[in-house]
């Protein structure tokens, strides 16, 4: 779920369906609606992202497709999440996570496109792994409460650092 920042401020939640219902609106539509929503001037946004007048123009017209960090000057001078704006532009897909610790990663100069494909990819490879972690944990949890007679239970697999006791001489 997305979230955008009405003009008094307050984070406004934006459920699957209105995406869907707003995927067909281009960048530059979704960036000149979130303009007018804040109640900042073309100048103004165009000043605050860095860019020109002109350019910007442009963007909100369809004429011009921003780069990703284009993208994050813009989301920045209106006060929305990046990431919202890469998924709009078709930069980046939506998923789980802290999507703004995504939107650093997309933003920062000194890392080439390839590179940032590989750590957003790794930190998904990750959260994946400790959500699968957590559920087997839960899992572990509802065989630990077994009774000790019953003979469906299994120990739980020791700790990559722990190891199973073993007989004396083995």
């Amino acid at each position: 779920m997305l979230a955008l920042i009405g003009n008094n401020g307050h984070v406004i939640a934006e459920k699957p369906k209105e995406q869907a219902k707003r995927a067909g609106a281009t960048i530059g539509e979704f960036i000149r609606e979130q303009r007018e929503q804040a109640e900042v001037s073309m100048r103004q946004l165009a000043r605050l992202a860095g860019v020109s007048n002109p350019y910007l123009s442009q963007i909100e017209r369809g004429l011009r497709k921003p780069s990703a960090d284009i993208l994050a000057q813009i989301a920045k001078g209106l006060r929305i999440s990046a990431e919202q704006l890469y998924i709009r532009a078709g930069i980046l897909e939506f998923r789980e996570g802290d999507p703004e610790l995504v939107a650093a990663i997309l933003a920062d100069d000194g890392l080439g496109e390839r590179q940032k494909q590989v750590l957003i990819d790794i930190y998904e490879s990750f959260r994946r792994e400790n959500a699968q972690l957590l559920a087997n944990g839960a899992a572990s949890a509802t065989a630990a409460a077994t009774p000790a007679g019953d003979s469906q239970s299994t120990p739980a697999a020791p700790h990559r650092n722990q190891s199973y006791p073993t007989q004396a001489g083995k």
